[in-house]
């Protein structure tokens, strides 16, 4: 229980810290939303995130950044192994891409965390209402236009089962509506530091890697109805990539 309490303490402290900021960021987000979360991104995920892992004892290989094309929204897809998933994942992506994350509606209960999250101007999903579900997409896709980059997890939940599970392929209407590149991300062991062995938090490495992009700029509507389909194929492959050279 030694790092689950530690990581605990990393969320108070992080909470008693920036809350001074968040108040104002709250304020901001009214007037400017993407100034809000060009400031609060690197509040969060430079320290907030890093503050976590630091904490839990985890450890991250971080592969392929510079596949990621500078000076344009993109969408990130990825797996989704664990809690630990977010924290990992969300701060390795690069502050030059404002980037909000696609969460599910229960999160929007949660104090603090939750308003850091409106903050960065996140979306909270309801993945059992459809009607819902789209506005919710609707809404990642007037953003992206607006310049923010989005992170979403299209299994639709946390997978226990080994390897990747079948992506839904309503995440992707973001990229065909915006024409913006698709980024495929894998994530490995996030699981391993919490899921299976809750309550205990137990340090692991975990690896993140950011394949190259998939355009979508011009394509034909058939075409567009790949991409999903070469987005999970390609996040299968890093996944595989990642857990080969772990056995190493």
């Amino acid at each position: 229980m030694f790092f689950f309490i530690l990581t605990v303490i990393s969320f108070i402290i992080f909470f008693a810290v920036t809350l001074p900021f968040l108040i104002i960021l709250l304020i901001v987000r009214i007037f400017n939303p993407m100034l809000a979360a060009r400031i609060g991104q690197p509040i969060v995920c430079g320290f907030g995130f890093r503050l976590v892992l630091l904490f839990s004892g985890c450890r991250r290989e971080i592969r392929g950044r510079e596949n990621i094309p500078k000076n344009t929204p993109v969408l990130f897809v990825s797996n989704h192994r664990g809690f630990f998933d977010i924290p990992a994942a969300y701060s390795a992506v690069p502050v030059t891409h404002v980037t909000q994350f696609v969460s599910k509606k229960e999160i929007r209960k949660v104090p603090f965390l939750s308003w850091w999250m409106i903050v960065l101007n996140c979306v909270f999903i309801d993945r059992s209402n459809p009607k819902a579900g789209l506005k919710s997409i609707q809404k990642s896709i007037e953003d992206v236009k607006n310049g923010f980059s989005v992170f979403i997890m299209p299994e639709g939940t946390r997978s226990s089962e080994p390897g990747v599970q079948p992506f839904k392929g309503g995440s992707f209407k973001i990229a065909e509506r915006t024409g913006c590149p698709v980024i495929p991300v894998a994530i490995t062991n996030a699981d391993d530091v919490f899921e299976n062995h809750k309550p205990k938090v137990k340090p692991h490495k975990m690896g993140i890697s950011f394949g190259k992009p998939i355009i979508t700029q011009g394509l034909t509507r058939d075409e567009l109805r790949d991409v999903p389909g070469q987005a999970y194929d390609e996040v299968v492959r890093l996944y595989e990539e990642l857990k080969a050279s772990e056995k190493k």
